[in-house]
Order: C-alpha cells, then sequence, then structure tokens
C-alpha cells in the first residue's frame, strides 16, 4: 500500500504559483481645489480704463488700447482668460494678440493692437461704434456663478471711431451740428439781419448816452 504524503501538494502542470497582481494605486488628488460653497463667487474688476465715462479708442496706426482687469475672489486660478469684443454692428472680434482672444490665468491685462488688427481681418474689419468688453474662464461665456471661480465680465463698454480726412470749407464741408434755421437762411437775408441787430443796438447806445 502506498501512504499518502503529509506535505502540500505541488501545484498542477501549467498552473502559476505566483501572487495576483496589486490593485493599482488610488489616483492622486493633489492637484484637486477644495473650496467652501460659503466663499463668494469670484469675478474680474476692470482697473483700465475707467468706467466712470465711455472711451474712445481711434483705428489708426500706432493706436494701442490696453485693458486691464484684478481677480478678487477667485481660488481656481483659471488656466486661461478669454477676452473678446462684441460691437454694435454685430460682430464679436478677438482681443489681444491670440487669435482667439485667450490670455494666461494669471494675467491682469491685455494689449490690442487695433490697427494691426484691421490690416490682418479685412473680411470682418472693426466698424465704428459701441462695443462691450466680455471676459470669461476655461468653463465659457454662459458659466454660472460658482464659489472660488471667475464669473463672466461684461461690464465694460467702450466705443471705437475712424479718424476723417480734413475738407476744407471751399470744398464743401458743412457744420453738421449747427441749428438748421441758420444753415438753410440764404446768406444775403442773413446778412440784412445781422445788420439790422448791429443798428438796433448802436441807437440804444446812443439814446443811453444822451442826457
Amino acid at each position: 500500500m502506498s501512504s499518502s504524503g503529509s506535505g502540500s501538494a505541488s501545484a498542477p502542470p501549467g498552473s502559476s504559483s505566483s501572487a495576483p497582481p496589486a490593485a493599482p494605486p488610488p489616483t492622486s488628488q493633489s492637484n484637486a481645489i477644495s473650496i467652501a460653497l460659503t466663499n463668494p463667487a469670484g469675478g474680474a474688476t476692470i482697473t483700465q480704463p475707467p468706467q466712470t465715462a465711455t472711451s474712445y479708442y481711434k483705428i489708426a496706426q500706432n493706436q494701442i488700447i490696453t485693458f486691464g482687469w484684478n481677480l478678487t475672489s477667485v481660488i481656481a486660478t483659471p488656466t486661461s482668460i478669454t477676452i473678446s469684443a462684441a460691437c454694435a454692428n454685430g460682430n464679436t472680434y478677438a482681443v489681444g494678440a491670440d487669435p482667439d482672444g485667450k490670455v494666461p490665468g494669471t494675467a491682469t491685462q491685455v494689449v490690442w493692437d487695433v490697427f494691426s488688427y484691421q490690416q490682418a481681418h479685412q473680411n470682418t474689419p472693426l466698424a465704428p461704434g459701441t462695443c462691450t468688453l466680455r471676459m470669461w474662464d476655461d468653463r465659457g461665456p454662459t458659466a454660472t456663478a460658482r464659489a472660488g471661480f471667475m464669473s463672466p465680465n461684461t461690464a465694460l463698454a467702450f466705443a471705437l471711431y475712424t479718424p476723417q480726412a480734413y475738407t476744407p470749407i471751399a470744398s464743401g464741408w458743412s457744420c453738421t451740428g449747427c441749428s438748421g434755421a441758420l444753415r438753410n437762411t440764404p446768406p444775403a437775408l442773413a446778412g440784412l439781419f445781422i445788420t439790422l441787430l448791429v443798428v438796433i443796438f448802436s441807437g440804444m447806445r446812443i439814446l443811453r448816452a444822451r442826457p
């Protein structure tokens, strides 16, 4: 009779005796930001130009526009900020040197060379009129207010204008803002009216001067 061995049985042929692979380590959360819901929503405060009055910018060579801002209550610094100008002609233009209007999320200003932009975008040129500066973070222009994140900003209005060439009076210049009554009065009648006024005031001075 053969006796059974008391040692452990060997693994069957073809099987592996190695331990199963260990589970992957949990994903690192070191880059996550925990923001309490009690924090206010962040935003951008425009510092340049002043918002006390509408600023007018000329579309001409060497005319540089600088928009400045500070981020307030922003805990989650955005990767980038997108800046555009929505103008009265219905077009929206990317502001700054980047073709998409993006600047780093840590930026506090953007410089816009409007003349260079005009030369590079002949199909959609800038037009005189009022524009609204629009700013938003990575969440997009319609993102809702959220604690610690930058909210979209549309608070700044500015205006663009195109300078007009000088036109002498002899070449047909007319005062478009002058009184329509005087502008349409024949020169002879206007001269007669002025002469009559001079006579009246002169007569009044003579009468007052007599004892």
